[in-house]
């Protein structure tokens, strides 16, 4: 019987690791580098541990695609967001914090959508991104 009880506390102990793993703001994300850019929305992944979207940013007649990273999905709920918030092909405006190592890619900070309203991206719970409770 002690067998099994020292193999639940092992697998328990493994499903927790990967928890460990999460990034935080400050290893990814430059909060001295804001960027705001305007495109077309080119995929949405409203996944865990954070939605993602890509926006395809035409400057000087050529298209770069931006990979912008939000909060998690409970938390954009809380601010407002559905999933179906932001479509394939929807003009936005995004605010936020450029990544360090590739520049084209974001934590957004804040999404003016189609419709001109303006939606906070972020968390509250952010522990060290900018805007953090101290």
């Amino acid at each position: 019987m002690q067998q099994w009880i020292w193999m639940a506390a092992l697998c328990a102990l493994l499903a927790v690791a990967p928890v460990d793993a999460h990034h935080s703001f400050s290893s990814e994300y430059d909060p001295q580098n804001i960027f705001k850019v305007t495109g077309v929305v080119s995929k949405m992944e409203w996944t865990n541990p954070h939605v993602r979207f890509y926006v395809d940013v035409t400057m000087d007649g050529k298209v770069t695609t931006w990979n912008m990273e939000l909060a998690s999905p409970s938390a954009l709920v809380r601010n407002g967001w559905t999933s179906r918030t932001l479509k394939v092909g929807d003009t936005v405006t995004v605010e936020g914090y450029s990544g360090k190592a590739v520049p084209t890619r974001g934590n957004a900070r804040s999404v003016i959508v189609a419709d001109g309203r303006s939606l906070f991206a972020g968390t509250a719970n952010d522990t060290d991104g900018p805007g953090a409770p101290q």
